[in-house]
């Protein structure tokens, strides 16, 4: 009797449950977009780009209202400085998503026994050399942004809630992060490495 009823309570929930709408959340905001990035210990080419495509996502879309923000804000000149510091920050990640999916495709060296597949590395080589290009794109975006962040009237506004965004400012305005000095660097490396593969002869 007790299995019966048992069973019959189950059967009940379910039937409720099924009927039901479920609740979805709605991806709407920058903070929801921003939500949905996220860096696994090992990642691969697919997670990097889905990372990418929510960033460039969160960089389109609108701010949510400064009640919703992750951090606390108390007047028009903390919600300002918040979306100046949120731009930059969203710009500085889709430069590291760009220069971890350039890696990938990267052959740093080019050995003369690399000869037979040569045309595929330079392919490879090339698609390394859009994504570097592309973090200049975005650390152009970065430095605007954390120089917006970085006027006069915020001299004194730290806010606390995103203090490593705030490092982050601080760090491009003294210049100790410069990734144009990086993928520069990384553009003229690979430059080289293909000029060298371009000179070999394809059979080894």
């Amino acid at each position: 009797m007790k299995k019966r009823f048992f069973t019959a309570v189950i059967a009940v929930f379910i039937a409720i449950f099924s009927i039901t709408p479920a609740f979805s959340y709605m991806v709407k905001y920058k903070e929801d977009y921003y939500k949905l990035f996220h860096v696994h210990y090992q990642q691969y080419p697919d997670d990097v780009i889905e990372n990418i495509y929510w960033l460039e996502q969160a960089v389109k879309a609108d701010f949510c209202n400064p009640l919703y923000a992750p951090v606390k804000i108390n007047d028009e000149k903390d919600w300002e400085k918040y979306r100046y510091l949120f731009m930059m920050h969203i710009n500085l990640k889709l430069i590291e998503q760009h220069m971890r999916l350039g890696r990938t495709y990267d052959k740093q060296v080019a050995h003369f026994y690399d000869a037979p597949w040569r045309d595929a590395y330079i392919e490879n080589l090339n698609k390394a050399k859009t994504c570097y290009e592309a973090g200049l794109y975005y650390w152009r975006e970065a430095k605007l942004w954390a120089e917006k962040a970085n006027v006069g009237k915020f001299k004194f506004l730290i806010l606390q809630d995103i203090q490593n965004w705030e490092d982050e400012r601080e760090r491009i305005g003294s210049g100790k992060l410069d990734y144009e000095k990086i993928l520069n660097r990384e553009l003229k490396r690979v430059n080289k490495v293909i000029e060298e593969f371009e000179k070999m002869n394809k059979e080894y």
